[in-house]
């Protein structure tokens, strides 16, 4: 009979995965209690990171119906399970464990895709949710504007050829 402490551990592992955008495993091995804080506080509203023991993480990513995390959970592991913009978390990952060589990503998991390294730190080379907002609706703006174009241009034709009849007609009579 499994312990009600690692049940309920279990339990708020599973759900963190399933209420979560993204969740990235890194290796916090050799970073101060100051450097975790330093972490944490960076990640704001965003994301929370939470040291979590190997095998109730197997056992919650499982029930998740995540498959396929068990390479990357190997050694001390710490999450964070990300809420807010996924790239921004990502670079802040990418930014500290530059200045930190201690903190490792191992990977991590996105709409219930299991992630390699790489994979998280393409997601960090991303711009943030509201840059590429802004790019797109840029763009269709941009092609609205070519569409007024050439809706507007066979009626100024049809007008210019009108008026060009007009006077004609005028001065042939």
């Amino acid at each position: 009979m499994a312990r009600p402490d690692k049940a309920a551990a279990v339990e708020e592992l599973k759900d963190a995965f399933n209420n979560s955008a993204a969740a990235v495993l890194t290796e916090y091995r050799g970073l101060t209690v100051k450097d975790l804080k330093a972490l944490r506080r960076s990640f704001g509203e965003d994301a929370t990171y939470a040291v979590a023991k190997n095998t109730l993480t197997t056992i919650a990513a499982r029930e998740a119906g995540i498959e396929g995390l068990d390479e990357q959970l190997t050694g001390p592991t710490a999450i964070a399970f990300i809420n807010g913009d996924v790239a921004t978390v990502a670079k802040g990952l990418r930014d500290f464990a530059k200045a930190n060589p201690l903190l490792v990503i191992k990977g991590g998991v996105m709409d219930g895709r299991v992630l390699n390294a790489e994979s998280v730190k393409k997601l960090a080379d991303l711009e943030s949710r509201e840059v590429l907002l802004a790019k797109l609706a840029g763009a269709m703006k941009g092609n609205l504007a070519k569409a007024a174009g050439l809706f507007n241009a066979p009626l100024s034709g049809v007008a210019r050829a009108v008026a060009a009849l007009a006077d004609q007609k005028q001065s042939n009579e």
